[in-house]
């Protein structure tokens, strides 16, 4: 990057001024990961100060049976298919009671876009779970779920969303977003919620008081630009409801799991190499940096791998998904072996080792425990790690 142009870069981000998209492309550019993470981190700095705030929360798939094929997906199962599950709404209760004791505030439910359930089910879901489960905060349902509620019920998203919000609905999911640009979208998507919809049923949420996660899909057939387009339309509809709590970069998966039954059903992967870590450290940084109304950026350590999500958190991330025990949408992220679970106390530990005060919150990022930061003698201040 030309010297003059890193020196204004520098210059906008230290006096707070807004980044233009073209900003956002030559910082991409920039190869100088270190001068971009220290970009970062003083940004997280000026909003989190030295806190990784973290949950307690587990993810429940009722169903993989889904109409649409998206290219990058390995969950979907067709109807009969030898592994398709749909779970009876007691079998998802049961399943929830199980980790009751394990002290979670937050269960995190999606699911495939089943032809056949009919509506209710998902209202009746969310009520005997929320009965079962009093204490614990339902995130639920993607964009693309009500979208497709909308036509299997005939309902408005708005009236789809009231009866939810009734049931014990606290937030929807960030989920259906992957890449916003039909330049890119037209090849990895085969459902039927774009940016239109994806947008107004957010918008909608937003309205009714709900704080809702948007999330973007990076390492892909994607180019940076998209990336930049992304992150500037959440931006945008951010300035208009303020209801997006959390930014959180997904890295795209290799299909490590699913193909057992022989079937490689992501059909990107073929053409395409994972994010590095340092590309995936970049992501953060740079979407840190460009979406100034947006409280909190996370990383998702299972997509991640441990090590470069407590990277990531010195690169502009301050948040730290919770301690997952079964994430069957994609898993192995750097396929060396990344745990299905974390418990409360690994949390603890690896964000005391990237050199953070934990803070244990809960959905809506109201603080539910804070806890010591780590030892004064481990480190002065956090500061991006060189990579």
């Amino acid at each position: 990057m030309d010297a003059g142009l890193k020196r204004e870069l520098e210059e906008k981000v230290l006096a707070g001024e807004r980044l233009t998209r073209e900003d956002g492309i030559a910082l991409y550019e920039s190869d100088d990961l270190a001068w971009l993470g220290g970009l970062a981190h003083e940004v997280r700095t000026r909003k989190n100060g030295d806190v990784v705030h973290f949950n307690v929360n587990r993810h429940l798939n009722m169903t993989n049976v889904c109409t649409a094929s998206c290219a990058y997906c390995s969950f979907q199962r067709k109807p009969g298919e030898k592994d398709a599950y749909t779970m009876r709404i007691e079998e998802a209760v049961r399943l929830a009671k199980a980790m009751e004791n394990e002290n979670l505030t937050e269960l995190h439910i999606v699911n495939g876009l089943h032809p056949n359930l009919p509506w209710r089910y998902y209202p009746r879901s969310l009520s005997a779970l929320k009965e079962a489960l009093p204490n614990v905060s339902l995130k639920a349902f993607t964009a693309t779920e009500i979208h497709h509620f909308e036509t299997i019920s005939g309902l408005s998203a708005s009236e789809i969303l009231d009866e939810l919000i009734e049931a014990g609905l606290e937030s929807l999911t960030g989920g259906g977003a992957e890449i916003f640009d039909w330049e890119v979208r037209q090849h990895i998507v085969d459902h039927k919620t774009h940016w239109e919809d994806w947008s107004r049923i957010h918008r909608l949420a937003h309205s009714k008081g709900l704080k809702t996660p948007c999330t973007m899909l990076y390492g892909h057939i994607e180019e940076p630009r998209h990336r930049v387009d992304h992150v500037l339309r959440l931006r945008e509809l951010q300035d208009e409801t303020g209801g997006f709590q959390v930014f959180i970069p997904l890295r795209y998966q290799h299909d490590f799991v699913d193909m057992k039954d022989g079937k490689v059903r992501n059909r990107l992967q073929a053409r395409t190499t994972m994010a590095t870590g340092a590309e995936a450290l970049k992501t953060f940084a740079v979407s840190r940096l460009l979406f100034d109304n947006v409280p909190h950026v996370k990383v998702f350590w299972v997509m991640h791998g441990v090590q470069t999500a407590q990277l990531a958190l010195q690169h502009g991330a301050d948040d730290m998904d919770g301690s997952v025990v079964e994430y069957k949408i994609t898993h192995d992220a750097d396929n060396y072996g990344t745990p299905n679970k974390l418990t409360r106390d690994d949390l603890l530990e690896l964000i005391r080792d990237a050199g953070f005060r934990p803070v244990e919150r809960n959905t809506r990022y109201e603080v539910i425990r804070e806890y010591p930061g780590p030892e004064a003698d481990r480190r002065e201040s956090p500061q991006p790690m060189r990579v």
